[in-house]
């Protein structure tokens, strides 16, 4: 199941090596920035974030630009 948001991204499971990717950063550096809202965002089950998840990081870090 896969959501479209502003016909570029599509809110859907993804490991953090892909969003760090759609952030153009390190999956560390990304990390570190999940890190304060780790309560809201919860932990991650096995490699990927849920796509809630996903949704409360593109809401507290703002929205990657792709290119």
């Amino acid at each position: 199941m896969t959501t479209e948001i502003n016909n570029t991204i599509h809110l859907k499971a993804y490991s953090i090596g892909e969003l760090a990717k759609m952030y153009d950063i390190n999956w560390r550096t990304l990390k570190k920035w999940i890190e304060p809202f780790e309560s809201e965002v919860g932990k991650r089950r096995g490699r990927f974030y849920t796509i809630i998840q996903v949704k409360v990081i593109f809401e507290k870090l703002g929205m990657p630009s792709i290119d």
